[in-house]
């Protein structure tokens, strides 16, 4: 590469970082579109309400009206938020998401579960009264009117006094209309081809006897306007209205009693919009202290190529940034997690790179060639390595609660920017580098040939260590089954039930928790409360069954009444035993999946089964080794936990498949005098380094997420520690000797015939 070429590579990737980070903090406008601030945020950063409905019924819901209950859902669910979103999932679920509202359980009240709606006659056909208005206080101690049913909804609909339901109704509608008087609020309606004669009827005959028709909505009559013409053509306003909120209320309120289909409740979620702030606020602390670290290591250790490898890293940063937005990709916790473990596993395709530009100067290559043939060498492990990570990723998207979905979706992006800058980036900023004189082995580091480790002779030792920690985890899964029903302790996911995350402005102890709260709580929910303090926080976790919305708030207000709670800290779940019993289900199906998917690419790309079988094997061995450090540790079992194994699965693989690259390169130079185990020992200590620093750098970013993360992210970030050491544990210690030994045991005929173990 000529120098004019090299400077003008420079000058480019340098302005791609700087245009691209300004746009991050900026934006591309005036008005900031583009930049983080833009990105949309999840109900766990934004803050918020999401519930689930299930269609109520055996049969499974026809497409149409599934169509037709998320369209109505939808416009219910606008009133309360522009970005308030209703979508499908599987044949007979509905989602809603209602970001940054403030009073998030009013709005849950009044969302509700969708009622039935009636149009009811004042009087029925025989001239009796079926409702009437009575005066009542209201909670500011003035006084008002409502109206008051004076028979059972089943009474009204066996006498013929409900002539028009909510399913008669087609849409529903906020505005204005023009009077003699001017213009006035009015709720504006729109009946089906069959409704408009049931309503034709209906107002015939409310002006016939000169009547109001009310509207009752699921336990009360919410209107009952006076009827002042017959109307025949199937639309009709409802004026005079008090305001266009009471307007909207009223017609958001039909919308959803007119739907074809019944649902009840299996999961609500309702988050502090404070709680978010100070989830964004430490995760992004944890990843600038993170990022600082891992930026001092890869100079401090690899020098010119490291200080290469940083400037990819922030523009790794900078694209994922920018893609969140171009992707219009919603940012989740667990999303923030997924990106400061990337962040981490980023580095890892630099070092194998830089580990095998040290061993090319260690057998005398030139630098120029050293740097060519690092890059090429290491291009298979890198593509196969991040592939079984993309697995995983795919898995979780695919398989996995919509809760890690957005773990997932930065992950699979991080896997990909990170091999994007790692082989494009970093490659012509070292080429140019080179070019413009820094082209002394001092500048680079040069691979010395120590001896080589004897990993395979320690195979038995190694074994014994593994069994001990699975046989110990499955030892105290035993142990926690009988002292508390569960072998792991399962969260709200795994179990339903109800959970209150309070932050109290003093830290508490469990026992203080226990005997000054709890009462209270017990009182609310009329049943038995569990309690969960979180370390160096004053946040403390309430389990109970489940609580109806009214309970919530109770409990909401008992705790600003008695302990100063500010609303914006407390976040409430509700999971039923439905989506409980799912993730238990899932999540296996999810890990079995992945691994067989694994096996399969494995298959296919070294053309060794034993390379499959040995990976799978010590993959699982991750996978029971953290098992049984939730049992041993008690963290508990949450949604995370899927994200948490499928992460070490393709975690450990990766690092394992980088060994087993070496083992097939190494196998093809082979003498014939050199022993099967001898070349093993050697490609397990040529990538030790890279399974040492690769490890070192994601361990230290998932560390200070822990160290600063909230509670949530300290249930994933512990035990994906464990998994991390366990991974290259497993990869150094017993991928190749499991290999080896299905080799040695099932020998290829080829290798049998030559007399080769």
């Amino acid at each position: 590469m000529k120098k004019n070429k090299a400077v003008a590579i420079l000058l480019c990737i340098f302005l791609l970082l700087a245009g691209v980070t300004y746009i991050d903090i900026f934006g591309w406008n005036a008005e900031g579109d583009g930049s983080a601030s833009d990105i949309k945020l999840g109900l766990d950063l934004a803050g918020g309400v999401s519930i689930t409905y299930q269609v109520v019924g055996d049969e499974t819901p026809s497409a149409t009206d599934m169509a037709d209950t998320r369209a109505k859902l939808q416009k219910r669910v606008e009133g309360y938020s522009t970005e308030a979103i209703v979508y499908q999932e599987g044949s007979d679920r509905l989602n809603i998401e209602i970001p940054g509202v403030n009073d998030a359980n009013a709005i849950l009240q009044e969302l509700g579960r969708p009622g039935s709606l009636y149009f009811i006659a004042q009087t029925d056909p025989e001239g009796n009264t079926n409702y009437h208005m009575q005066a009542v206080q209201n909670a500011d101690g003035t006084y008002g009117y409502a109206y008051v049913l004076d028979k059972s909804i089943d009474e009204l609909l066996a006498n013929g006094s409900i002539l028009v339901q909510g399913t008669d109704v087609m849409d529903a509608n906020a505005g204005t209309v023009q009077t003699s008087m001017g213009s006035e609020y009015a709720v504006s309606l729109t009946m089906t081809e069959e409704g408009r004669q049931k309503f034709y009827q209906a107002t015939l005959n409310a002006k016939d006897k000169n009547e109001t028709l009310a509207i009752y909505y699921d336990g009360s009559i919410i209107s009952a306007p006076n009827v002042t013409s017959v109307i025949s053509d199937g639309s009709a306003q409802i004026s005079p209205m008090e305001s266009y909120e009471k307007a909207e209320n009223l017609a958001s309120t039909i919308r959803i009693g007119g739907l074809k289909l019944e649902l009840e409740e299996l999961h609500s979620k309702v988050v502090g919009a404070q709680l978010g702030v100070d989830a964004i606020d430490t995760s992004l602390k944890a990843a600038l202290i993170g990022l600082a670290i891992v930026i001092v290591f890869m100079i401090a250790v690899y020098r010119v190529p490291g200080a290469a490898s940083v400037v990819g890293l922030l523009s790794y940063v900078a694209l994922v940034i920018l893609l969140l937005n171009g992707f219009d990709m919603t940012l989740t916790l667990p999303g923030i997690a997924g990106i400061i473990l990337s962040i981490g596993m980023a580095v890892d395709a630099n070092v194998i790179i830089f580990a095998r530009i040290r061993e090319e100067l260690g057998e005398g290559r030139s630098v120029k060639s050293a740097i060519k043939a690092g890059f090429d060498k290491a291009l298979s492990a890198i593509i196969d390595g991040n592939i079984t990570t993309l697995i995983a990723a795919a898995v979780l998207l695919l398989l996995g609660p919509g809760s890690v979905k957005g773990f997932a979706q930065t992950l699979a992006l991080g896997i990909v920017l990170s091999m994007f800058t790692s082989l494009v980036v970093t490659r012509y900023l070292i080429q140019a580098l080179y070019a413009l004189g820094v082209k002394k082995e001092k500048f680079y580091g040069v691979g010395k040939g120590g001896k080589v480790l004897k990993i395979l002779s320690k195979k038995a030792v190694c074994f014994g260590i593994s069994g001990v920690l699975i046989l110990g985890g499955f030892v105290m899964m035993g142990i926690n089954k009988a002292s508390t029903g569960d072998a792991l302790n399962y969260s709200l996911d795994f179990k339903g039930g109800t959970a209150t995350t309070v932050t109290f402005r003093e830290a508490m102890t469990l026992e203080e928790a226990t005997s000054r709260v709890v009462p209270y709580i017990e009182e609310i929910a009329g049943g038995a409360v569990q309690v969960q303090t979180v370390q160096d926080s004053s946040e403390i976790i309430f389990k109970t069954g489940t609580l109806d919305v009214d309970q919530r708030e109770s409990v909401e207000k008992m705790l600003a009444d008695n302990f100063g709670v500010d609303a914006g800290r407390i976040e409430t779940e509700t999971i039923s035993s439905t989506i409980s019993d799912e993730m238990k289900s899932d999540t296996i199906l999810a890990v079995a999946v992945a691994i067989v998917c694994m096996l399969i690419y494995i298959r296919i790309r070294f053309s060794d089964v034993r390379f499959g079988i040995s990976s799978v094997i010590a993959l699982l061995h991750d996978v029971l080794v953290v098992l049984a450090f939730y049992a041993a540790a008690r963290v508990s079992v949450s949604n995370t936990f899927v994200a948490c194994m499928l992460t070490i699965v393709g975690y450990s693989i990766n690092a394992t498949i980088v060994i087993f690259d070496r083992v097939r390169e190494n196998m093809k130079g082979m003498s014939h005098k050199e022993d099967l185990a001898e070349v093993v020992d050697r490609s397990i200590t040529q990538t030790m380094s890279r399974s040492i620093f690769t490890s070192l750098t994601t361990f230290i970013m998932v560390a200070v997420l822990y160290i600063l993360g909230v509670t949530s992210i300290r249930d994933f970030a512990l035990p994906l520690m464990v998994g991390i050491v366990c991974g290259a544990y497993s990869s150094i210690f017993l991928a190749g000797s499991l290999w080896h030994l299905l080799r040695v045991k099932f020998a290829p005929r080829k290798a049998q015939e030559q007399g080769k173990g």
